[in-house]
C-alpha cells in the first residue's frame, strides 16, 4: 500500500470525516480501507425507518461525510478520486476512493481543516448574515450538480407555513414521535442528539423554521445580550431529480457550503423536516427561481454571543472503519 496513506493517517481522515452533520446524529456510514483505497458505505442499522423511509437523508448525510473526508485529505496534501456509486446493483456501495500524494494546501484548505473541527448545527436564533459576506461565494450557483439559491427575506413567511404543515403532519404520528424521542434529547455515549444541543420551547418558536424537537429536561444554557429573534439567511439547495447520486452529490454540497460559512465566521443549521413531507416539500420548491427538487434547506447568520452549544458526540473511529493493522508507511502525510 505503498502510493496510499498508511492506515494511521486514513483513521485521522476518517474520523474528520465523522464530524460531517448526519440527520439527527445517526451517522449512517460505514467505511472500508484496502490496498485498492478507501470505500464509503450506508450503515442500514442506522436508518431512521419513518424519518427517512427512503434512505434520502442517509445518502445526504454520507454524500456531506465525503466532502468532509476530500477537505481533510486535501490539507494533508493528499487529493482524492472519487468514484460515487461503483458497484451497480449495490446501493449500500456510495463511493470509492483513491488517494493521490500530490496536493498542494493553501491558507484556505487549512481554514477549512479547522471548520471541520468546529462547525456544529446551532439551534438557537442567529444575527444578520453581515453585508460583506457574500453566501453564493461559499458554492456557486451550482456545484455538484446541487442548485444554490438565498433565498429572500420575504420567503421565510412561507417557510414558516411548511414547517407548520410538516409539523402538523406528524403530530399525532406515533411512530414518527417515538423515533425522534429516541433519537434526540438523550444522553448516548455516541449517536443521537444530547439535550444540550436542543433547545427550550421559548428559545424553540423564535426560529418559526426549526423542527420540532421534544423539549429535553436539560438544556443548553445561553447568555446574550443580543436580540433574540432569528435574523437568519436561509438557503436552498435543490437539484434536478430525486436519485441516491442527487442525494449523494448534494450532501457534498451541503458540507462544502456549511465548511465555507463556519471559516468565515458564520453560524450554521441544516434544515430537512421541510423536505420530508410532500406538501411542505412542494411549499419550499415555490420558492426555488427554477424547477428542481428540494433536497435541504440551511439557515446561517451571525452566531449568538455566549458559549455555543456542546459537541454533539461521534462513534469511536474503530467502530466505522475496517482497515489493515497499522503498519509503517515511508511516505508520510
Amino acid at each position: 500500500m505503498s502510493d496510499q496513506p498508511d492506515t494511521a493517517v486514513v483513521e485521522m481522515l476518517v474520523e474528520l470525516a465523522c464530524r460531517a452533520p448526519s440527520v439527527h446524529n445517526s451517522q449512517p456510514w460505514r467505511w472500508t480501507y484496502s490496498a485498492r483505497g478507501l470505500d464509503l458505505y450506508t450503515d442500514s442499522l442506522r436508518v431512521l425507518g419513518v424519518i427517512d423511509p427512503t434512505e434520502r437523508q442517509m445518502v445526504l448525510s454520507c454524500g456531506a461525510a465525503l466532502d468532509h473526508l476530500d477537505k481533510a485529505a486535501a490539507a494533508f496534501r493528499w487529493t482524492t478520486e472519487i468514484d460515487l456509486l461503483p458497484t451497480p446493483g449495490a446501493p449500500d456501495h456510495l463511493a470509492h476512493v483513491r488517494f493521490v500524494h500530490d496536493a498542494h494546501p493553501r491558507s484556505h484548505e487549512f481554514d477549512l481543516l479547522a471548520a471541520i473541527n468546529r462547525r456544529h448545527s446551532d439551534r438557537r436564533a442567529f444575527g444578520p448574515v453581515p453585508g460583506n459576506r457574500i453566501l453564493t461565494r461559499y458554492l456557486g450557483r451550482a456545484q455538484y450538480g446541487t442548485e444554490m439559491t438565498v433565498l429572500s427575506a420575504e420567503s421565510k413567511q412561507t417557510l414558516a407555513k411548511a414547517s407548520t404543515l410538516s409539523a402538523g403532519v406528524r403530530k399525532y404520528d406515533a411512530t414518527y414521535q417515538a423515533e425522534i424521542r429516541w433519537w434526540a434529547g438523550h444522553s448516548f455515549r455516541s449517536g443521537g442528539i444530547p439535550p444540550e444541543a436542543l433547545t427550550n420551547r421559548a428559545e424553540a418558536s423564535r426560529v418559526q423554521v426549526g423542527r420540532e424537537f421534544p423539549e429535553p429536561h436539560r438544556v443548553a444554557r445561553t447568555v446574550t445580550t443580543e436580540p433574540v429573534e432569528d435574523e437568519s439567511t436561509v438557503v436552498l439547495l435543490g437539484t434536478a431529480s430525486d436519485e441516491r447520486m442527487d442525494w449523494l452529490q448534494c450532501g457534498r454540497a451541503m458540507s462544502a457550503f456549511l465548511l465555507a460559512a463556519t471559516a468565515d465566521g458564520l453560524a450554521t443549521c441544516p434544515l430537512t423536516h421541510m423536505t420530508e413531507q410532500s406538501g411542505s416539500r412542494r411549499l419550499v420548491e415555490s420558492l426555488a427561481p427554477r424547477n428542481g427538487l428540494a433536497q435541504v434547506l440551511i439557515r446561517v447568520g451571525t452566531p449568538m454571543i455566549g458559549s455555543p452549544p456542546p459537541r454533539t458526540p461521534r462513534h469511536a473511529v474503530a467502530s466505522v472503519l475496517t482497515a489493515p493493522a497499522r503498519t509503517p508507511n515511508r511516505r508520510r502525510s
